[in-house]
């Protein structure tokens, strides 16, 4: 990453976890609710949500659920556990291979298809979603989401999978800032220092997936989206055009899984397009 970028995605840690911990706070309480639940991967996002949520709430009122699919990489379950025990938070492990394995036998089975890798990893990634939602009515705790703003931007998740929650603490966090605030914060360094994966298949890794490092896309990203330069403009600074033009059209496309159901229009006032308050505006 340039040293010029560098700099300017670099965090206030102190400030940013102030700033983090109070919007916990707020959100989870405004709303009737006094815990949050969240799904713990192994992985640094979801780390790091787990130690803003355990500051800002208490360690006893978040709960991890770590959910591993028989494909799942061990040592994905092991740094979970680290995180728990580091925060000394409750958690559950709930193994979600069977409804998923069930699943694709019946639907595979009468439909004559046969699941891949895609299909695969959006249900388990929707199995876990459900689940949260689940635990979410029975303890009475509000979804955390784990998605940092470079993926969301890249649409790189589930839509109504790992992308859903109820509130996101770190979506407007880029994965380099991201690892910043978790190294600030203690996060176990077997997590801080492995590739990032999203475990859905043997040896997945998020960066091969897309064909590009998280750090190339938030050099781009942050000079796209936050200072508002034109892809021509990223290009004539020495990126190359290929890349540039590859993480716009991704962002484009994925427009869709970042905004609600779009709703027809018929009345003369229509959710979302004219009856739009802020989240705030009953109390």
């Amino acid at each position: 990453m340039r040293p010029e970028i560098e700099a300017k995605l670099a965090l206030n840690p102190s400030l940013v976890t102030a700033v983090l911990t109070g919007f916990l706070r707020d959100e989870v309480t405004k709303v009737g609710f006094q815990k949050a639940v969240f799904g713990l991967s192994g992985g640094i996002d979801s780390a790091l949500t787990a130690f803003l949520a355990a500051e800002a709430l208490g360690r006893d009122r978040v709960h991890a659920v770590l959910m591993p699919y028989r494909t799942s990489n061990p040592q994905s379950l092991e740094d979970a556990l680290k995180v728990v025990q580091a925060l000394g938070i409750p958690h559950t492990i709930i193994d979600i291979t069977a409804p998923v394995d069930a699943y694709f036998e019946q639907v595979d089975r009468v439909l004559g298809y046969e699941a891949n890798a895609l299909r695969r990893g959006n249900r388990m990634a929707r199995e876990r979603m459900v689940t949260l939602y689940d635990l979410s009515a029975a303890m009475n705790a509000l979804v955390l989401g784990t998605s940092n703003k470079t993926e969301l931007l890249l649409g790189y998740g589930t839509q109504f999978g790992d992308m859903a929650s109820a509130l996101n603490p770190i979506g407007d966090l880029y994965k380099c800032q991201v690892r910043q605030l978790a190294a600030h914060l203690g996060v176990p360094r077997s997590i801080l220092e492995k590739a990032p994966s999203a475990d859905l298949w043997a040896d997945q890794t998020d960066e091969k997936e897309l064909g590009f490092s998280y750090d190339e896309a938030d050099e781009i990203l942050y000079q796209w989206v936050d200072l508002r330069m034109s892809p021509d403009e990223i290009v004539s600074r020495g990126y190359p055009e290929r890349l540039v033009r590859a993480i716009v059209e991704r962002v484009r496309r994925n427009q869709y899984k970042r905004r609600m159901p779009i709703i027809a229009k018929l009345s003369g006032r229509t959710i979302g397009l004219d009856f739009r308050y802020l989240r705030d505006w009953g109390t």
